[in-house]
């Protein structure tokens, strides 16, 4: 089964044009769909967890089709937003029994074996019975998760989910969408690129409603490799070089700016880096601000 966007625009009553032409193949296994606060991100993942309308283009699960057969995809889809609420006063196992129902899950003893095999996946049985209020981050991300999997969904959406998680809580949630993508489209919507370098096969790059790259993360990195040269300069300094570089990414060590820029030739003074999936990241985000600024 394969997740085919072609087409896709939306723009909101004030004014905002969130998605801009958007077009995609997303096959089964786990897919990464980077970009900043703001880019689309969300606005790509609720129209295609059917939450909202699109204005133009298709979106075709299978053979259905998405804009227009809503209680179908969602028959197939889980979906983990990237704002999860939960009621603080009930346990998990409650909780989840009664997402449960909703779903469709209506022999009890089904149910309760369902139940009871997403909190042993999502390392939760021995909470289950604790309020959910009570629940860190990370057990609520992987509550999240075991709600989504209710009903065997053949597509999973998850938005920004290891955004405020610590490293041990991030690492599990990881490990548990890796599984997870193993038999699943899974979508992972997020502005961390660490975490679609570690999980995903293929990805794209979205600014501004607009698909900037599609590949695996290797090729992406292979596009820029050699001509990613790094220097260590005076914070004084750094808008000037901006000014004669196009600088991709900054950052303090130690007090002190390291910048990395594009160059297809080695700029004086500064030394060849190892590329990585942030460097293009960033270069295709400075290169779309670029482009509109001069536009």
């Amino acid at each position: 089964m394969e997740l085919i966007i072609n087409g896709l625009s939306k723009t909101y009553a004030n004014g905002v044009q969130a998605l801009k032409n958007v077009t995609l193949t997303i096959k089964q296994g786990m897919f990464g769909l980077l970009g900043p606060n703001g880019a689309g991100k969300s606005s790509l993942m609720r129209t295609i967890a059917t939450l909202q309308e699109a204005d133009s283009g298709s979106i075709t699960l299978g053979n259905i089709d998405v804009l227009r057969q809503k209680e179908e995809v969602r028959k197939i889809l889980g979906y983990l937003p990237q704002e999860f609420g939960v009621y603080p006063k009930v346990s998990a196992e409650d909780l989840l029994t009664h997402f449960a129902v909703l779903k469709g899950i209506a022999n009890r003893r089904e149910r309760n074996e369902v139940v009871k095999a997403l909190l042993h996946k999502t390392n939760l049985y021995h909470v289950r019975n604790k309020n959910l209020g009570g629940y860190s981050g990370g057990m609520k991300q992987r509550f999240g998760i075991a709600q989504a999997l209710l009903a065997d969904p053949k597509l999973i959406i998850v938005d920004e989910p290891t955004a405020g998680l610590d490293p041990a809580e991030r690492n599990r949630f990881l490990n548990l969408l890796s599984e997870i993508g193993e038999n699943t489209i899974v979508i992972l919507s997020t502005h961390i690129v660490d975490d679609v370098k570690e999980l995903c096969s293929d990805m794209a790059i979205i600014n501004k409603g607009e698909v900037l790259y599609k590949g695996s993360p290797a090729d992406a990195i292979a596009s820029v490799q050699g001509r990613v040269w790094q220097k260590r300069i005076a914070k004084s300094e750094l808008d000037t070089y901006r000014q004669m570089h196009t600088v991709i990414s900054d950052r303090l060590i130690a007090g002190t700016p390291i910048i990395h820029v594009l160059a297809d030739f080695q700029p004086e003074g500064f030394a060849p880096v190892e590329a990585d999936l942030e460097d293009v990241y960033f270069a295709k985000i400075f290169g779309s601000i670029v482009q509109n600024a001069a536009s």
